[in-house]
């Protein structure tokens, strides 16, 4: 068999955008998936995810429909309904991928695939194995939900992420190890669906990569509704067990142990990546933390191999994979490219109200040496975000005093996730605090507070 120009080991989004991008160039192609075409963002977290948090988010406004002068009774979350729904989705996407990769003539080989050797690639496979001939190979074996050590999840008590997407009820009570987006995103969606949540998280703020100011919000916001949210909280690992009907646990915070009990424990402590046994060390592909190190063009430490997506260990964002997956089939076709700047790439969180940020925070803008000034707006101020009942935000945006140049723009509210790609517009093309100041919004919308935001920056400070 004549050797394909590339192989990539991984259908998620990073493996099969450098597939499908590799073939548009006239480049030959294989695709090694051993689950299915679409990896954990499509059947494990990003989109299952988010149905289940937009049908929780209407319940909740079905609770408050008589403020908008809407009479209706009883309002109730059929889980077995939102299950179905969750599947329905996922399967409708899952067949626009397939036909997508296969139109593109790209060779979909069913197996796990490891590296055999320079130019190799095994697919082991039920009832044997096969080898693939590869002028080069992408990596893009993922990630999965990280595993705290001596804890064992089962899937009904103790659950991780995926887990949790596979549960048929709503738990009564739930405690939530790990207050990033995914732990964020589920206290939410289980708070509306009627669970009692306690949120847990070692470091002082929910969202802790987030914007000071924004983190903070939330926080207040998630206990506002009725979250418990204990930061600068360390449970105790060997406290941790089975109960009748539940969980236990000891947690350290406020300089005090407390013991939590609940019918789940969801560990939501971050993700690891999928390198293990797969022959990297063996090809000479250099690996930090487990993470597989690449250059900007994605390049690993071997000629002829390139990584990208979660095992990259940089932004683990189904976007920012796919982002590499183009970059690294580009540099293969010997495309002039770019490299990525993740400081310009967006981030999203989807629970209640939502997160969205692009660029530096205003601490990570300070520790890099820039003198900077920001602006605010609140979205209590906002006719848009009054109309909708959803009063409670902010937009921050951080712009360098020198420079003028915008470095920031941080969103907590509703809705803001479909707001954010304008700062990443403005910070891809190099726009100044000045030049989002004078974009003029529609009105009323939600987006008129960027516009607001950057206004506040760029007025001098009033005399008194």
């Amino acid at each position: 068999m004549d050797p394909f120009d590339l192989v990539v080991i991984g259908g998620g989004w990073g493996g099969y955008t450098a597939a499908v991008r590799a073939r548009q160039h006239g480049l030959t192609a294989a695709l090694v998936e051993r689950d299915k075409l679409g990896g954990t963002c499509l059947h494990r977290g990003c989109i299952p995810t988010k149905v289940l948090l937009h049908s929780a988010e209407h319940l909740e406004l079905a609770r408050r429909l008589a403020e908008f002068g809407v009479k209706a009774s009883d309002p109730a979350l059929d889980y077995e309904t939102v299950l179905s729904r969750k599947g329905e989705v996922v399967g409708q996407l899952f067949r626009g991928l397939q036909q997508l990769v296969k139109a593109n003539g790209v060779e979909i080989v069913a197996g796990s695939g490891s590296l055999a050797g320079p130019g190799r690639v095994r697919v082991q496979q039920d009832g044997g194995a096969t080898e693939l001939s590869a002028r080069t190979v992408i990596v893009a074996s993922g990630s999965r939900p990280k595993r705290l050590p001596g804890i064992e999840t089962d899937g009904r008590w103790i659950i991780d992420s995926d887990q949790a997407l596979e549960l048929d009820h709503v738990p009564a009570s739930v405690v939530i190890l790990g207050a990033g987006a995914v732990g964020t995103e589920f206290a939410s969606f289980y708070h509306d669906a009627g669970a009692d949540v306690t949120l847990v998280e070692m470091l002082p703020a929910v969202l802790p990569l987030e914007d000071k100011d924004i983190s903070a919000l939330l926080g207040r916001l998630l206990a506002k509704r009725g979250v418990r949210v204990l930061t600068d909280a360390a449970a105790v690992l060997d406290s941790i067990r089975l109960a009748e009907g539940g969980v236990e646990l000891d947690v350290h915070a406020a300089g005090k142990t407390e013991h939590l009990r609940a019918e789940c424990l969801l560990v939501a402590t971050g993700r690891e990546p999928l390198t293990a046994g797969i022959g990297l060390e063996e090809a000479g592909v250099a690996l930090e933390r487990g993470f597989i190190t690449v250059d900007a063009a994605l390049r690993t430490s071997a000629d002829g191999i390139f990584a990208v997506g979660d095992v990259t260990g940089s932004l683990l964002l189904a976007h920012v994979a796919a982002a590499q997956g183009a970059l690294a089939a580009d540099t293969i076709a010997g495309v002039p490219t770019a490299p990525l700047d993740y400081k310009r790439l967006p981030r999203a969180t989807y629970c209640r109200p939502q997160v969205a940020s692009v660029g530096l925070t205003e601490q990570q803008a300070v520790e890099a040496g820039r003198t900077v000034r920001t602006g605010r707006a609140h979205l209590r101020a906002n006719g848009k975000a009054l109309i909708l009942g959803e009063p409670e935000g902010l937009v921050k945006v951080i712009a360098d005093t020198e420079s003028d140049d915008l470095l920031g723009l941080h969103l907590i509210g509703a809705g803001v996730t479909e707001m954010v790609a304008e700062g990443a517009l403005a910070t891809f093309l190099d726009a100044s605090l000045w030049e989002l100041a004078r974009t003029v919004h529609p009105h009323p919308t939600l987006s008129e507070a960027i516009g607001e935001a950057a206004q506040a920056a760029t007025r001098p400070p009033r005399k008194l």
